[in-house]
């Protein structure tokens, strides 16, 4: 077995810090052809889908591949835009802003990539990218706000993958999960309020959060613990009564029970209980994607209007807003205490590395 090492490495080279911003994935293009490889990749991981493997293969393969990506690839093209899919586009816009106030704060040594989790930019692309950078220390943020075994530790597994593959490994910091952060839960209610200011409020405020199944959570996943205490977190900084907000669950797959209330049954339950306008925000997601653009924007407006609601709002996700990105930055420099400054002098003369190659 070889192990990568950097193409171009050189003893002398200043040190860098790396900072990986991740998300989940997304199809480089709005076609079944597309989708067909990135939902392979995305429901043959073992965190994703807990299914003994051989059943799941077939099941995989005899039905939700030869169905699945022209029904995805037609949600997709719906929220397509001309730069492509939303979730990508964010994640640069994300990667950008965080790259400029790291380097007004630390310096040229910061280094900042995005990678998804499934398809492309891939991780292993984005960590051989950095260290071909000369990256010796690296800050990996996954940007879901709740720890998730299908979305954080698989990351994580991702991430583990990658450098098992390397030559060198560099000092590693790892963000879990951020669903209690100040910083966080205060651009969440901001968020909010500034809708409200242009809007009014609405009869009941919803918090919509992605599904999970059940079982996980009674092993010991904390998914849903995490979205309940930043539920009750925004609501206290909203100053809200228990009767005026609702945490729901959302994009629900398979026949096991998943996380409960469902948004979709709920939203069409609410207005034969009096409740004519609500507003959805969704704190799980840290970019609009098709979940929340397509499903929540569009599908479960219609579910609500149909069973009788008169107003329907989304609030979109934080994205590339100044406070999300201050948000993002202030995460990453916590992890950076002690990283601002090599730690020694690392670097050696080119003479010292010749004179160490031919001992």
């Amino acid at each position: 077995m070889r192990f990568i090492g950097a193409s171009n490495f050189d003893h002398s080279t200043q040190p860098k810090i790396g900072v990986l911003l991740t998300n989940l994935g997304t199809p480089e293009a709005p076609t079944a052809k597309a989708l067909r490889p990135y939902l392979k990749q995305f429901l043959w991981d073992p965190r994703v889908v807990e299914v003994p493997r051989l059943l799941w293969w077939m099941i995989l393969h005899a039905f939700i591949l030869t169905t699945r990506p022209k029904k995805s690839a037609e949600a997709y093209a719906e929220v397509w835009t001309d730069r492509g899919s939303p979730l990508l586009y964010h994640l640069e816009d994300q990667v950008s802003g965080v790259a400029e106030r790291l380097t007004k704060q630390w310096g040229d040594n910061v280094v900042v990539k995005g990678a998804m989790r499934y398809g492309q930019p891939s991780i292993g692309s984005q960590i051989q990218a950095l260290f071909e950078e000369g990256v010796q220390q690296l800050v990996v943020l996954p940007l879901y706000p709740q720890f998730g075994g299908p979305t954080t530790a698989s990351t994580f597994d991702a991430l583990s993958d990658e450098l098992q593959g390397q030559r060198w490994l560099p000092d590693l910091r790892f963000v879990s999960s951020y669903h209690d952060h100040p910083e966080y839960i205060s651009a969440i209610a901001n968020s909010i309020r500034q809708h409200w200011e242009s809007h009014g409020r609405a009869d009941k405020l919803i918090l919509s959060y992605h599904g999970m199944p059940k079982r996980y959570l009674l092993e010991g996943d904390p998914y849903h613990c995490q979205c309940m205490k930043t539920s009750r977190l925004v609501a206290e900084a909203l100053g809200l009564e228990e009767e005026e907000y609702l945490s729901t669950f959302q994009s629900r797959f398979g026949r096991d029970e998943w996380l409960k209330p469902y948004t979709d049954e709920t939203l069409q339950s609410l207005p034969e209980q009096g409740v004519k306008s609500l507003q959805i925000i969704c704190p799980g997601f840290s970019a609009d994607c098709l979940e929340t653009i397509e499903e929540i924007g569009m599908e479960n407006r219609d579910y609500f209007l149909e069973a009788g609601g008169e107003r329907y709002e989304y609030i979109p996700c934080l994205n590339a807003t100044p406070q999300h990105i201050d948000v993002l930055t202030h995460l990453v420099g916590e992890q950076l205490v002690g990283w601002t400054a090599p730690k020694y002098d690392a670097r050696i003369t080119k003479e010292e590395a010749c004179k160490l190659g031919s001992e």
